[in-house]
């Protein structure tokens, strides 16, 4: 049986019934059209002005928001390969996880939340799932609403990495690169996208994840805990052969696993410097040191893989990894040696003085541009953008577009936008 039997057609239903193809067009099945229709958004082309972790325009090798959802992409598709799911599906979700990012990354979704908490919220994956389902132009339902991209119940499904409401959230964890706690909670889906949200997940209770976006969840922990510790050492920022362990176990626990003691964190932190590619002296900018590094990136990357397949063989059994029917295994000491990765690059590169005043800047002018086209109104807006305030029919939903078109913004966008009606 290939892979393409395990689904059945609730899993390739799409909101609006699409007529067939041309018959002289090349033959896609439902999950690749899904794919090609994510890769050629405009959200998608945006994504490469966003901010990753420093801003794209700092540095020609620094990830933005476009190379990192494709390495996020490359590894979901060889984990689901090599799990036995549905490749395709996991790739486009992995393509798709932050097209709901704002202008300057985490720092703009917290700028967002603030604004946006009288009108529902805001989370980069409840906008995510916006974007899919409503605010991208390609689908049309018969009584004139946009449904977006009109993908399939099984690629949204595994697009939606927190399947609940903002009421349903818990509160938040943490703490901000400045110090402060965390005010943005984790969901899926906002109030008035319920309707899709609700046919998505049909046959599905409570907030169980199918695999497939365990697969995409998965791969963007490995991906970024990976890749922004190799930006933070090319940029100069972190030496992986002097890391200042109190501070590291302090901001680990702060950010990322609270529950963490030393000792594990320590074992976590001897067990990848005991891989072979492991830097021994600092990075010095040569090509060789370049080398190096990609060889530790591809063993990690390899490594925190190859755990989770062998746990999740080894608890499954042989089932057959299809949407509800399996959960992911991630092994404890991988999460953590994870958590570590994921601290370094925090205490060195996100937490540094002059990213936090940068920080502080650009959530002021987040806050200056939503509150200037509020006064604008339907002129200030992009046509698209305007037509939808025209349509609403409270402040809420009006405060909404405006939050819509903010989110849509690149980095270079919303300062330039903001330059306009600011000054």
């Amino acid at each position: 049986m290939s892979i393409e039997d395990l689904y059945d057609d609730a899993a390739r239903e799409r909101l609006v019934v699409e007529p067939p193809k041309r018959v002289d067009a090349p033959v896609r099945l439902a999950f690749e059209r899904d794919r090609a229709r994510v890769v050629h958004a405009a959200a998608s082309r945006r994504l490469a002005a966003k901010t990753q972790v420093v801003g794209p325009q700092t540095d020609d090798f620094v990830r933005n928001r476009l190379t990192h959802s494709l390495e996020v992409a490359q590894v979901a598709r060889d984990l689901a390969r090599a799990l036995g799911t549905h490749p395709d599906i996991a790739e486009t979700a992995a393509l798709a996880h932050d097209l709901g990012h704002p202008p300057f990354g985490h720092n703009g979704e917290r700028a967002l939340a603030e604004l946006s908490a009288d009108c529902g919220g805001f989370e980069g994956n409840a906008q995510t799932l916006r974007l899919l389902t409503r605010l991208e132009s390609k689908t049309f339902t018969a009584d004139g609403r946009s449904a977006g991209l009109n993908l399939t119940r099984a690629t949204l499904d595994a697009c939606t990495k927190y399947p609940w409401s903002r009421a349903e959230a818990a509160g938040p964890e943490g703490v901000h690169a400045d110090g402060t706690p965390r005010v943005v909670v984790k969901f899926g889906v906002y109030d008035d996208d319920r309707p899709v949200f609700d046919w998505l997940r049909t046959g599905v209770a409570g907030r169980r994840r199918c695999v497939e976006a365990q697969v995409m969840d998965l791969a963007d922990d490995v991906a970024y805990s990976v890749h922004d510790v190799e930006d933070g050492i090319v940029a100069g920022r972190l030496d992986l052969t002097r890391l200042d362990r109190d501070a590291l176990w302090e901001t680990v626990r702060s950010w990322y696993l609270p529950g963490a003691d030393d000792a594990s964190l320590d074992e976590a932190l001897a067990d990848l410097r005991a891989v072979g590619s492991w830097p021994r002296t600092p990075y010095d900018g040569s090509r060789r040191s370049l080398a190096a590094i990609k060889n530790l990136t591809s063993d990690l990357v390899g490594r925190f893989c190859g755990s989770v397949q062998a746990a999740t063989f080894a608890a499954t059994g042989g089932v057959a990894l299809v949407r509800h029917s399996a959960d992911l295994v991630v092994p404890a000491q991988t999460e953590v040696e994870i958590g570590v990765l994921k601290g370094i690059a925090a205490l060195y590169v996100m937490q540094a003085d002059d990213r936090v005043s940068l920080m502080e800047r650009q959530r002021q002018l987040v806050a200056e541009l939503v509150e200037a086209l509020w006064e604008q109104g339907a002129n200030g807006l992009d046509p698209v953008f305007g037509d939808d305030w025209a349509q609403a029919d409270d402040d809420a939903s009006r405060r909404r577009v405006v939050v819509d078109q903010v989110a849509s913004l690149t980095d270079a966008s919303a300062v330039a936008r903001h330059r306009a009606l600011v000054g």
